[in-house]
């Protein structure tokens, strides 16, 4: 995480922050606020008509009072009905949007962040995050704005009625609110803490869900089953355990706030019916208004004790909302605009390591690769083929030297135009939820029309199986492609880049683990991609890079060998003996499986 991480933050900087959030929408707010303080100001009405129908209609008995008082009781509440409607349907709404904004605001700065930052966290935790936590944060946003603004107001009011009829009484009655500040200090902190642990725990459920789910075919073959419901329950009883503890917190503060205020009506009775019993004491209406203005008291101060609860829930939410959105994003500085590549690429002294480790992934890389040249990267895993092909979108920043693209430093270009002379078909074949068009046309909604559509899929034999499918290009792939073979998920992914069209294409072990007759299929598809174009090949199978321009060979992040097949296989160092290895294990595969036969 940042360093400028919100964890660093107090409780009140995190609040006001939080408000900066609600602010672009102050209108509705306003109209919310508005609603409250006519709810609010309907509060001392009530023991005020309470004080008058005891002390003139049931005494004085006037014949207009009697009338009055039950259509100003309805009159009362059919306007608090709809200040409270305006309010609660505004703040609601307010709510809302706060949830949108952030959860948006969030995602962007997701799809911002760099390749590192994604190497060292859960998907399932991030998940979490916009999902979940997102959804508590209005909880301090709103919902207890709410709270304080209506109930604050209400508070006053009564207070302003209470001193209006008694401001003895009244003053001993505030005695129990120093009372209550302690007691709502002293649990807050207890609160912050227990729902920080309940988020921490709710990313790791979600995150063994995510693996669990995911997985779920090794979970059963492996009898993995208890092994991952130990863990599940692990992480259950941890959020339990954080849920209790921010449960017992909260309930403490109810009763301990109550026997205060109990005490503080019990005085005040004992003095009220004292005073009645002089001459010029307190009317029955004065006593049973100030009683009930008193009680009346008690529900708003209680939901004001009560709100520590949300609000420290909402706070640790806010917490690990920001976070996220404090994640430094992919810089972006460069300021060359570069239009379709001639794709010559050049590694000058380039040194790469990842962050935390001390051994260098890449060391004294120095390599030319021409415009259409196809460059295989050979070595044992582990050598930085990968880490190689990965810093030419620029995933990753040098360490040291220069990576040059058509004679511009990587880093001088802009990212969506140094990555949009890219194209890239790995192993990992990634496939969205979507159709089989959205899939080959990914990036490039609304641009393509259905002819190039069809004639990408078409270079990448995908067409055959595509124009078999109950809907074609609108049939729904499933998560990841399930529906669809690996061979099928290869071809679209080719279909893809033949798409696309970029004059740069990076190839990551695009054939391996295929059947041989898909293998036949993408192999073709491939020879007819990388024509004109400049390609980098990352490939186990030697069989696959043979007919490479340049085979360039890796061992512990160095170049140790360069030149064609045949020139290679003559020197008889580490390419010749990778393909002498590769070649008996081949051998010993085929004599099993005689045998097996």
């Amino acid at each position: 995480m940042t360093q400028n991480s919100s964890s660093a933050y107090s409780n009140r900087q995190i609040y006001r922050r939080l408000l900066t959030w609600v602010q672009p929408h102050w209108r509705v707010f306003a109209l919310g606020v508005l609603g409250m303080v006519c709810t609010a100001a309907t509060e001392p009405l009530f023991p005020a008509l309470m004080k008058h129908l005891l002390d003139s209609g049931f005494v004085a008995k006037d014949e207009r009072d009697i009338i009055l008082i039950p259509a100003a009781m309805i009159a009362i509440f059919i306007f608090r009905g709809i200040s409270t409607y305006a309010s609660g349907y505004s703040m609601a709404w307010v709510a809302a949007r706060v949830v949108l904004d952030l959860r948006q605001a969030m995602f962007r700065r997701l799809l911002s962040l760099p390749t590192r930052f994604y190497d060292d966290q859960s998907t399932g935790v991030l998940i979490s995050k916009v999902a979940y936590d997102v959804t508590n944060v209005t909880q301090a946003a709103t919902g207890v704005l709410t709270t304080v603004i209506r109930d604050t107001l209400t508070i006053l009011g009564l207070l302003g009625f209470l001193l209006y009829l008694d401001w003895k009484l009244t003053l001993i009655a505030l005695t129990v609110g120093p009372v209550i500040l302690g007691v709502i200090k002293i649990f807050s902190k207890r609160l912050r803490a227990a729902s920080r642990s309940g988020y921490s725990a709710m990313g790791l459920i979600t995150h063994i869900l995510e693996e669990a789910v995911g997985a779920h075919k090794v979970v059963k073959i492996f009898g993995g089953e208890k092994y991952e419901a130990a863990r599940f329950d692990e992480a259950t009883n941890v959020y339990r355990r954080a849920t209790m503890r921010e449960a017992a917190a909260a309930a403490a503060t109810v009763p301990l706030t109550q026997v205060a205020a109990s005490t503080s009506v019990a005085i005040i009775t004992y003095l009220a019916l004292r005073q009645s019993a002089g001459p010029g004491g307190t009317t029955v209406g004065e006593f049973l208004s100030f009683i009930t203005a008193l009680l009346m008291l008690l529900a708003p101060v209680k939901r004001l004790t009560d709100v520590s609860n949300p609000l420290q829930r909402g706070l640790a939410a806010a917490e690990s909302v920001f976070q996220v959105l404090d994640e430094i994003p992919e810089d972006d500085l460069g300021q060359v605009e570069l239009q379709r590549a001639s794709g010559h690429l050049t590694f000058d002294q380039v040194n790469f390591s990842y962050p935390g480790t001390n051994r260098p992934a890449l060391e004294d890389i120095n390599l030319d690769i021409l415009p259409g040249q196809t460059v295989a990267l050979v070595g044992a895993s582990g050598s930085g083929k990968t880490t190689m092909a990965a810093l030419i979108p620029r995933f990753y920043h040098l360490t040291n030297g220069r990576l040059l693209l058509d004679g511009h430093h990587v880093e001088d270009l802009k990212l969506e135009s140094l990555r949009n002379n890219i194209a890239l078909v790995s192993q990992d074949v990634v496939l969205f939820n979507d159709t089989v068009r959205a899939n080959i046309a990914y990036g490039f909604a609304g641009q393509s029309s259905e002819e190039e559509i069809i004639a990408a899929a078409k270079a990448a034999n995908a067409w055959e199986f595509i124009s078999q499918m109950d809907k074609g290009l609108d049939t729904e792939v499933g998560e990841n492609g399930v529906k669809l073979s690996g061979g099928q998920r290869q071809r679209l992914a080719i279909a893809r880049a033949f798409l696309k069209n970029a004059p740069i294409l990076i190839l990551d072990e695009a054939t391996s683990a295929l059947d041989t007759e898909s293998e036949r299929l993408i192999q073709a598809a491939l020879d007819t991609l990388i024509l004109g174009r400049t390609t980098i090949v990352i490939a186990h199978r030697l069989s696959t890079i043979e007919r490479a321009d340049l085979i360039v060979v890796l061992d512990q992040g160095r170049i140790v060998e360069r030149g064609r097949h045949a020139e290679l296989l003559g020197n008889n160092g580490v390419y010749a003996k990778l393909q002498r290895l590769q070649r008996e294990t081949l051998t010993g595969e085929s004599l099993t499986d005689s045998a097996g036969a």
